[in-house]
């Protein structure tokens, strides 16, 4: 693994539950990580999201960073920084054909 990367979920595709947050400028409804006994992350994608298609179709793992620009260097930026949260930057990258997120908190 990459240093610097600390585990924090993984994000799952959904179309038969309904998450209880909304991402206005993604169209999708998602839920709270965080309070889930498996670290994952439930996103419902509306018709006309604006997110790339490999994180509406396909699951993906995101890890938390120290420093979310200098993790983004030289990689393959498939969404860029938006803020998540109040405390929370997160952007998603592509390697070899799989979305990961990178967030940074604070």
């Amino acid at each position: 693994m990459k240093p610097g990367l600390k585990f924090s979920h993984f994000g799952i595709p959904c179309k038969d539950s309904q998450p209880p947050f909304y991402l206005e400028g993604g169209k999708v409804w998602f839920n709270n990580f965080d309070e889930e006994p498996y670290a994952v992350e439930w996103l419902k994608f509306e018709d006309g999201s604006p997110m790339p298609e490999i994180l509406q179709k396909m699951p993906h793992i995101a890890f938390e960073v120290e420093n979310l620009e200098e993790a983004l260097k030289d990689e393959k930026v498939i969404v860029e920084p938006f803020a998540a949260g109040e405390n929370l930057t997160c952007a998603f990258i592509e390697a070899d054909g799989f979305a990961v997120e990178l967030m940074q908190r604070g």
